[in-house]
């Protein structure tokens, strides 16, 4: 991690600090959890609003199933889960109960990605996004740091349009609030005219941190843009980067799968651009053992590791000019 960023908390910390705001004044909004209280930083909001929060225990199904029905008659719900478990043994009552059904319920992964670290692959959620993807009728968010998790969740709770928002464990870098944040639309945090770098969730972090190796080591300038909103995807922007030629990174924490840089790959070749173009993410394999960071670290999703992907890339891109 960048020693000159600032740090923040936890997005999950923020994201219990704003439903306790909106709750505040949204007697409607609900949150529902299969014995998540602790791990979702929830027992806060449990000891402030208790008539809000509805505990059914390690029932991920019954989870999904209840906050669609109560969503059904006007109430504005949370539903919080370990994503591993959420996006798996509830895609049924996801698709059906809450995309299918248009019940605005937004499902909230929590521990997402390699979160879980030395628990392992059962407790991993590297395959959520290419899962919801293949739904109709669902927002994709993976919020980077603590503003894109506020603006997330106050969308969320305004919405009548069913969401998934993915959080991780550990304290984010605070990034840039001057950007305005909303669902489906990319935020361009740093521009460059050599190289674009998309990101989604955690692995924003370490995709600025590539970004400044490459400015002050190779004088590379190096656009990067943090592509929260996985579904709808930003096409509008990545169609006016991929018009300059330059070539295009993803980085996710995701399996290399079904996810955003499949979604972003797709849609350039579908559009006709042939930019140099490559997805750096878990691939087809079940994850060594280790901390998050010792997982990120063994599959170059650092700083370091992701400069390295460029400026293959960016020389292969300069080769052929």
């Amino acid at each position: 991690m960048d020693k000159d960023m600032n740090m923040g908390n936890a997005n999950l910390e923020v994201f219990s600090e704003t439903l306790q705001e909106i709750a505040e004044t949204n007697r409607n909004l609900l949150v529902v959890t299969s014995d998540s209280r602790g791990s979702g930083k929830l027992v806060p909001f449990a000891q402030r609003f208790p008539n809000q929060l509805v505990e059914v225990g390690i029932a991920e199904q019954n989870l999904v199933g209840i906050s669609a029905g109560l969503a059904s008659t006007g109430k504005q719900v949370f539903a919080v889960s370990p994503a591993c478990f959420l996006t798996a043994r509830s895609l049924e009552q996801i698709k059906n109960d809450v995309a299918y059904s248009n019940n605005p319920v937004t499902l909230v992964g929590i521990s997402a990605g390699v979160s879980y670290g030395a628990l392992g692959s059962t407790h991993h959620s590297l395959h959520d996004y290419a899962a919801l993807r293949a739904i109709h009728n669902i927002i994709i968010c993976a919020p980077a740091d603590n503003f894109e998790t506020r603006e997330a969740v106050r969308l969320a709770a305004a919405t009548d349009h069913p969401v998934y928002l993915r959080f991780g464990k550990r304290p984010t870098p605070l990034l840039r609030e001057d950007v305005p944040f909303a669902f489906g639309k990319a935020r361009v945090l740093r521009e460059g005219k050599d190289i674009a770098i998309l990101a989604t969730g955690e692995t924003l972090h370490p995709a600025l941190e590539a970004a400044t190796l490459m400015h002050e080591s190779l004088g590379v300038d190096v656009m990067v843009i943090s592509m929260h909103t996985v579904k709808p995807l930003d096409t509008e922007l990545l169609a006016k980067v991929a018009a300059t030629g330059v070539p295009i990174l993803t980085v996710e924490e995701h399996h290399v799968n079904g996810g955003m840089g499949e979604a972003c790959g797709s849609f350039l070749l579908q559009q006709g651009f042939h930019n140099r173009f490559r997805i750096i993410g878990i691939p087809d394999e079940y994850t060594v053992t280790g901390s998050q960071q010792e997982i990120f670290d063994h599959y170059g999703l650092h700083g370091q590791g992701i400069m390295e992907i460029a400026q293959q890339l960016l020389g292969i891109y300069q080769e052929n000019r």
